[in-house]
């Protein structure tokens, strides 16, 4: 099997070691190698996601209106 040699930031690190540590996975490897391997399935199901074409709240507030909440 080929090797990789990948920095992440130490966050994610963070949360590989965690689940390794709680039994989620045997080890690191194991644990890199199932996590990268569902993200190019969901990927590939998926296709990216283009943040840009849709606004968020943050872009037009609430359902459009600046200064209040429409439910």
């Amino acid at each position: 099997m080929p090797k990789v040699q990948i920095t992440v930031p130490e966050h994610l690190e963070m949360q590989i070691a965690q689940m390794v540590e709680e039994g989620e996975f045997l080890n690191r490897e194991e644990a890199v190698e199932e996590l990268l391997s569902t993200g190019i399935k969901a990927y590939k199901t998926s296709g990216p996601i283009d943040d840009s074409e849709t606004p968020g709240f943050e872009d037009e507030g609430m359902m459009g209106h600046e200064d209040e909440y429409v439910f």
